[in-house]
């Protein structure tokens, strides 16, 4: 597999790369990115359009873009996770050079390598959620005659289920639709009810307000994640917090999904602690004027509205490299940065 770049016409010059532009077509032309591959792909594509010449400029070029892109997305928790594990492997790995030194042999063979390593990278992450789903076939989550219960078209939700069905798995489905989805078949955005239904697993549809009656056809809880934070709480689409709960006061276990490189490096401590803006609770007058609110503003771009899973809801992670509980994602985290 190769890079994934931009049409040679929109391809942008040394000297003017457009970050932005560039994350955005790499999000609508390759369906298997996350936004955090989406990320480092972009920057890596910045590294080799606008080569800099030594490590301070690498650094600076590095960090300057990856404001740009965080400023510019609506939601930047998820990319802020690959611009922030990209800007460490970068200062790692030209932890040996001489800071702001001359750009020499030395430095391009440095600079070579690194792009070489970025891309080895960024097709490993893609790989992830093939190793995620032979995690779960050892730890067998998903059992003969259970019933998941799962929201939010996570691919890498599906990949492992889709796994478990050809295991010759016998188990059904219960998908949460999305409340916003109005015209779609199903509300099935990403299509993940159609490809677990084309493997054969029996896939019941339900309205976000049929959540706790469904409960007691579901066995256990399943979901992906935007984003893992420091105390192992998950950042996701709008419901999942709620999810969550009815999952705990039924007794059913909840898991999360997710590959190692959507760790970022937040501690939100409750749900309006995330690091943006949402228009979720819209207070209006008698002439629908807008008079305040949690979060957004009068031009809030509209989104895919997210929200806070605290650890204590979360009963494991399971990612490319193991289940944790939510208490080890720090130690995860450790382990990543330094």
């Amino acid at each position: 597999m190769h890079l994934s770049t931009p049409p040679p016409e929109e391809s942008p010059s040394p000297s003017s790369f457009d970050i932005t532009q560039t994350y955005t077509h790499l999000l609508r032309t390759d369906p298997s990115l996350t936004m955090p591959l989406a990320a480092i792909q972009s920057l890596l594509l910045l590294l080799s359009h606008t080569p800099p010449s030594t490590i301070s400029e690498t650094l600076s070029l590095l960090s300057h873009h990856s404001q740009i892109l965080s400023s510019s997305i609506p939601n930047p928790i998820s990319l802020s996770a690959g611009t922030d594990l990209f800007q460490r492997y970068i200062v790692s790995t030209l932890s040996g050079g001489k800071e702001g030194g001359g750009g020499g042999e030395d430095f391009q063979k440095m600079r070579e390598r690194l792009l070489g390593s970025g891309r080895l990278f960024t097709e490993r992450g893609k790989e992830a959620r093939e190793a995620i789903a032979g995690i779960e076939k050892a730890g067998g989550f998903v059992r003969e005659g259970c019933t998941v219960g799962t929201c939010g078209g996570s691919r890498v939700v599906s990949k492992v289920l889709e796994g478990a069905a050809g295991r010759g798995v016998r188990f059904r489905v219960v998908y949460v639709r999305d409340s916003r989805t109005v015209n779609g078949e199903e509300g099935d955005e990403h299509g993940m009810v159609k490809r677990l239904r084309g493997k054969g697993i029996p896939v019941a549809v339900i309205q976000p307000e049929a959540m706790a009656y469904s409960l007691r056809e579901v066995t256990m809880m399943m979901v992906g994640a935007e984003g893992v934070v420091e105390n192992g709480g998950v950042i996701s689409r709008l419901g999942t917090y709620q999810l969550a709960m009815l999952a705990r006061s039924a007794g059913k276990p909840f898991y999360v999904v997710a590959e190692s490189h959507k760790f970022v490096r937040l501690y939100p401590l409750g749900q309006y602690d995330l690091p943006i803006k949402q228009m979720v609770v819209d207070f209006k007058d008698a002439e629908g004027v807008e008079i305040g609110g949690k979060g957004g503003g009068d031009d809030e771009e509209e989104q895919e509205a997210v929200d806070y899973t605290p650890p204590e809801l979360i009963t494991a992670l399971v990612t490319e490299v193991g289940v944790h509980t939510p208490s080890a994602v720090s130690e995860e985290l450790i382990k990543i940065w330094y």
